[in-house]
């Protein structure tokens, strides 16, 4: 596949926490890329249920996952690895919260990487490990999708609350990381950073906005510099990687590509 795709989500990453957060890089991305701070996430506002979401373009209600416990949906839908798999691309996955691994099937993923974070403080390091493994294998594998999961952004607003002073600094810690793996980045690679959901006070989950409101900005040739975009969902990301793999979505999927 000619064109390449780096996945960034920062876990409970709230769009006014990116905005506002101070770090410099915020803007730069901005400047750069196509973006909405307005895009809906699905309900329940919970992680996984979110990521499934993500990865196979369907609702909870289709998939089965409504809770952080992973439950085998009656009827399948096949998400982003395996629609890359089939293709014949390579992928791999980085990240720091173990639920993450169903995701993919056995059999779709060309690499993994966990490093097990517990609590903020075992967070702070596992993001580091996860950043150091990570741009040394996207220069020397060249995969054709990367997933970059960053949970300290969750964590941190669950023990110190969302928008606080010890979230902001997180939400720059999290930049700080996009910042280095980006700028590693072969040319060929196209970048989406996004949220799974938001969150208010010390939790989430709710039909809020401030829980159902993310952020997705999407950087590369195909998307228009300081564009702002519109009636995005998170079920669109899937079918957006896609498109830009050169590859079909998965007829199953609900989402469109921003494309």
């Amino acid at each position: 596949m000619d064109n390449k795709t780096l996945l960034i989500l920062a876990d409970g990453m709230r769009p006014d926490g990116f905005l506002t957060c101070g770090h410099p890089f915020a803007e730069t991305l901005l400047s750069q890329s196509s973006y909405t701070m307005q895009a809906k996430t699905v309900m329940p506002s919970v992680t996984l249920p979110c990521h499934m979401s993500l990865f196979h373009s369907v609702t909870p209600q289709r998939h089965n996952v409504l809770t952080n416990d992973y439950t085998p949906p009656v009827r399948p839908v096949e998400g982003l690895f395996e629609q890359i798999n089939r293709f014949e691309g390579k992928t791999a996955i980085f990240y720091d919260w173990e639920q993450l691994r169903d995701l993919s099937r056995p059999g779709s993923l060309d690499f993994s990487y966990m490093a097990a974070g517990h609590g903020a403080e075992g967070m702070h390091k596992s993001l580091q490990m996860t950043l150091s493994e990570i741009c040394r294998y996207i220069p020397a594998e060249l995969p054709d999708f990367v997933f970059f999961y960053i949970g300290v952004t969750d964590e941190v607003g669950h023990k110190y609350g969302w928008m606080g002073e010890e979230y902001m600094a997180s939400v720059r810690e999290a930049l700080d990381a996009m910042q280095q793996v980006i700028s590693i980045l072969p040319a060929s690679y196209r970048v989406i950073i996004t949220a799974d959901h938001g969150g208010h006070e010390r939790y989430h989950g709710t039909d809020q906005p401030e829980d159902m409101t993310i952020p997705v900005i999407c950087r590369g040739p195909e998307f228009a510099a300081g564009k702002q975009l519109s009636s995005v969902s998170i079920l669109d990301i899937a079918p957006t990687v896609t498109k830009l793999l050169g590859i079909p979505a998965n007829r199953d999927w609900e989402g469109h590509s921003l494309l």
